[in-house]
């Protein structure tokens, strides 16, 4: 953050960039709406680089703006991107259900065989799961979820990722292109297909909570997701399980119980209770 606006000034003027209004605050990124030499709205965003996103510059180049935000320039070493500028996220689609068919059907024009150039997801899952299991009672869920989820993980991250998944697709990373969606922000790893699913289960979350059974609102849309993308159930609900429980790990991980605001306890109770609605999902 220090060297972040040296970094900007020295980019706009390599690449003959003109801020054009307020930068976009991301956790993990900054984004600049910019005009390029030629007067093109671009975005140019500056991520803060860390070992599950090294992937995302190599797999925009493998997507080459089919289904995905077109990347028109890129200086990986410093995690530098200039995109194209796209407005209107899928979060602000009033039909849920149809949004999450959407996310979904962006899973097959995405999903292609493993890239030898992006980092196996599978070993990150992996080392989260030591992490998770070196935890113990600490993980704030009834200790059959994490057994579930640590036999579960080791199984499925037992061999390399097989096809290029974004890693964090759902409704805020799809975004409109004239009358397409299309995918921003890949992590960009190699792993499971099925891999993709959990996001799209904690995101939206109000529009579960209306409902009146959050449960079964839950399973809904899992079952959408799953059908709409021809994803094998049974994987697709234990890499679930697998994902939301190393969430919780994480959230154990980021402080003190002193330290822990009001929205860390509303993310605990999110993944602890699709841990539940999994349960009911025959496989």
């Amino acid at each position: 953050m220090d060297g972040l606006p040296r970094l900007v000034e020295d980019t706009f003027r390599r690449w003959h960039l003109t801020p054009v209004g307020e930068v976009i605050v991301n956790p993990a990124s900054r984004v600049y709406p910019v005009l390029d030499a030629d007067g093109v709205r671009r975005a140019c965003k500056f991520s803060f680089v860390e070992n599950d996103n090294v992937g995302e510059i190599p797999t925009l180049s493998l997507w080459g703006g089919r289904h995905a935000v077109e990347l028109v320039r890129a200086d990986p070493r410093r995690g530098i991107l200039l995109l194209e500028w796209l407005d209107g996220d899928l979060e602000q689609h009033g039909d849920a259900d149809e949004a999450t068919c959407t996310v979904a059907g962006l899973y097959r024009r995405l999903h292609r065989r493993a890239a030898p150039q992006l980092p196996d997801g599978h070993a990150f899952v992996r080392r989260w799961l030591g992490e998770l299991e070196g935890l113990g009672r600490a993980v704030p869920a009834p200790p059959r979820f994490v057994d579930w989820a640590l036999r579960a993980g080791r199984d499925l991250a037992a061999e390399p990722g097989t096809h290029v998944v974004h890693g964090d697709l759902h409704y805020l990373n799809v975004m409109a292109r004239d009358d397409d969606w299309v995918a921003i922000d890949p992590k960009g790893y190699n792993a499971a297909p099925e891999y993709e699913v959990a996001p799209l289960l904690w995101n939206r979350w109000a529009d579960l909570e209306a409902t009146g059974d959050v449960g079964e609102a839950i399973r809904d849309r899992f079952y959408a997701a799953v059908d709409t993308a021809e994803l094998d159930e049974r994987i697709a609900r234990d890499w679930v399980v697998v994902r939301c429980a190393i969430n919780l790990g994480w959230a154990v991980q980021d402080g003190s119980a002193e330290s822990r605001q009001p929205d860390w306890h509303a993310s605990v109770t999110r993944q602890v209770t699709i841990l539940k609605a999994m349960q009911a999902v025959e496989a």
